[in-house]
């Protein structure tokens, strides 16, 4: 049975998470931005029969309050670090997509020993370009000015792909949902975090557990050749382009998402 847990972190910051499932083997899901736990559904209900499933809402996102802490990727990964440890698992699956992948290397510069098999969703190693710097200072300038509103449009054709917009009105609901309840200084702060993120690019080769590296084939924001290339640089890692899906894949081909999580968690064991 699903469960909602919180606790407080450095700062005194208030994080909740949705806690499902039982074993040995756990599974840690880190969102992207602007959505929360939410968009983990699918997964959640896949996995916790076969392992304990852990998915988190970010400091500003969801039911998390933001705290004192300046905003940055080391924030995050110290969160969700704390949470892997309150699980006490034997080994775990951590798996990020967008933003949460680029929690996910923080994590793994870290502590890379709490990680034994990890899911890199439509993200990618690289830092912000200048112009992706100056896209992102846009963006946090009209949400401080007119809320999250005033970006739900243009994100909701960016983040999803063409054929969930045409064919899945229930996920565009949701994803609506989600961008417009994210709270405002949540996102400006994860937009502040992004933007000073380091380049991931030179640890992908110290990568040493199973990796399955996952895009829509219909991704704009990280469209698949970046997730080619950064396969390439993971030794043994596992491709998967996702037809008819877009930038978030979890809602977006959750069958094929569940299947190649739950191999992740089949290698856990092996």
């Amino acid at each position: 049975m699903d469960a909602e847990t919180t606790f407080r972190t450095r700062g005194g910051a208030r994080l909740a998470a949705t806690a499902a499932g039982e074993g040995d083997a756990a599974v840690v899901l880190v969102h992207g931005y602007p959505f929360d736990r939410r968009m983990w559904e699918p997964q959640i209900r896949a996995l916790s029969p076969r392992a304990r499933v852990l998915a988190v809402d970010l400091r500003g996102f969801g039911e998390s309050e933001s705290g004192d802490l300046p905003a940055s990727m080391g924030t995050f990964a110290d969160d969700v670090i704390a949470w892997m440890d309150g699980l006490d698992a034997r080994r775990t699956l951590l798996a990020g997509l967008s933003m949460g992948g680029y929690v996910a290397f923080e994590i793994w510069r870290r502590a890379p020993s709490k990680i034994h098999a990890l899911a890199l969703l439509d993200t990618k190693p690289d830092a912000d370009s200048p112009e992706a710097r100056k896209g992102r200072v846009k963006q946090r300038e009209t949400i401080g000015e007119a809320g999250m509103s005033a970006v739900v449009s243009g994100m909701l054709n960016a983040v999803l792909g063409a054929t969930t917009r045409e064919t899945r009105p229930e996920v565009v609901a949701l994803v609506r949902r989600m961008i417009l309840e994210t709270p405002p200084r949540g996102a400006m702060d994860a937009l502040d975090a992004m933007r000073a993120r380091p380049d991931s690019t030179g640890d992908l080769a110290g990568i040493r557990v199973p990796v399955s590296v996952i895009v829509g084939a219909e991704d704009t924001i990280t469209p698949p050749h970046l997730s080619e290339e950064m396969a390439a640089r993971i030794p043994g890692a596992r491709l998967l382009v996702l037809p008819k899906a877009g930038h978030v894949t979890a809602l977006e081909a959750p069958e094929l998402v569940n299947r190649a999580l739950l191999d992740l968690v089949d290698a856990l064991s092996e």
